[in-house]
């Protein structure tokens, strides 16, 4: 009767084990309810509450905050728990590095990425406002151009240094990821 008690013991010790050794460590919530979803991948938004404008051969260290519960690695996830990253260069723009998550009290070590985060003509530079700024800057430049070599100004030196102005504005604007603080970024597992 002993040994068989030893060995029921024995066999529920080792079924613990192994059975904790498969449960996925879970970010702690007090709703229950926010960790049921086991999706592979992550949807996040910028903890930033103002849009960014990241130059795509920089690394830059901002937040997300987790808009859909899900798994990564061994990690569940919760709604609200705090992604800590970084944007880093790739061709074609910047993609997010996930580096660990914080939920409450609780910070757990993880591995995922976005993809590419597309980079775009900086908007600052390309809006209306700013090439109307780049052409009158051209205007005035052909106009003393026309000043100095021909003693009166023609409508043809300004409107051609307009031209050129609004046009060197447009293409030297630099190139940028624009991540507005409501921007789904979803995040996979490497």
């Amino acid at each position: 009767m002993i040994s068989r008690n030893k060995n029921l013991l024995l066999g529920g010790a080792v079924s613990l084990f192994l059975l904790g050794s498969t449960v996925p460590a879970i970010a702690l919530s007090r709703e229950p309810s926010q960790y049921i979803a086991q999706s592979r991948t992550i949807e996040a938004r910028s903890a930033q509450e103002k849009t960014l404008y990241l130059n795509n051969n920089r690394v830059y260290y901002y937040d997300l905050i987790a808009t859909q519960s899900g798994t990564i690695g061994n990690v569940t996830v919760p709604v609200g728990a705090t992604i800590e990253g970084k944007y880093v260069p790739t061709e074609g723009g910047l993609r997010y590095v996930a580096q660990n998550v914080t939920y409450g009290k609780y910070t757990y070590p993880v591995n995922a990425e976005s993809q590419t985060l597309a980079d775009v003509k900086d908007p600052r530079d390309t809006s209306a406002g700013s090439v109307a700024e780049d052409a009158g800057i051209g205007a005035a430049g052909g106009a003393v151009l026309g000043e100095l070599f021909g003693g009166k100004i023609k409508v043809g030196e300004a409107l051609g240094g307009a031209a050129a102005g609004a046009a060197v504005g447009n293409i030297t604007a630099d190139r940028v990821v624009v991540v507005k603080p409501d921007d789904s970024i979803t995040l996979y597992n490497e």
